[in-house]
């Protein structure tokens, strides 16, 4: 049995797409982790989220992940109100950056720990379009405040690497690793 130790509607929508049978448990753990390396901190962080998990479901096979935008150094995570998020697409506007995955895929007696990097390059915005678009929902349950999928869609120029790791679970190598458990 697949656990995923998340409460992210699009791993769920990325994995149901992918034809994957699995169950959702959402535990109540703190993510706060002390800021490092961008995809150390992803990987510490879905870790965490899977330790919490593990101890319900000491059986299964289990799925936690936490994506970040980097750039310039900074970690960027999702917007807490309409400033945060004018802040990070203001970061972004116009610039390359990474979108990071951190994934812990197993159980207690083996597992695989890892991180998938894309890089994603935006368009310059307008001041009018980074209001237009902040005002909407979209921006804050996101890491950097934007979805590739959604209404943000038309300022990616491009992207180099995975898009589901942008949408928020690399499922490519998820699957890779998945047929190695």
């Amino acid at each position: 049995m697949l656990i995923l130790a998340s409460k992210s509607p699009r791993r769920k929508e990325i994995l149901e797409m992918a034809g994957i049978e699995f169950e959702t448990y959402v535990s109540d753990v703190d993510e706060d982790i002390e800021k490092c390396d961008p995809a150390l901190y992803v990987q510490k962080t879905a870790q965490k989220k899977a330790s919490a998990v593990l101890e319900k479901f000491p059986g299964a096979i289990i799925l936690s992940a936490d994506t970040v935008v980097t750039i310039d150094n900074l970690i960027l995570e999702k917007p807490k109100d309409i400033d945060a998020a004018r802040d990070m697409i203001n970061k972004i506007s116009g610039k390359e950056h990474s979108v990071i995955t951190g994934v812990y895929l197993g159980n207690n007696k083996k597992y695989e720990l890892f991180y998938v990097e894309t890089k994603v390059y935006v368009s310059k915005l307008t001041k009018e379009e980074i209001e237009e678009y902040i005002l909407t929902s979209e921006p804050y349950d996101k890491a950097g405040g934007y979805a590739i999928q959604g209404i943000f869609g038309k300022y990616i120029e491009k992207i180099e690497g995975d898009y589901y790791n942008v949408v928020g679970l690399p499922i490519n190598k998820v699957i890779e690793k998945l047929k190695t458990l």
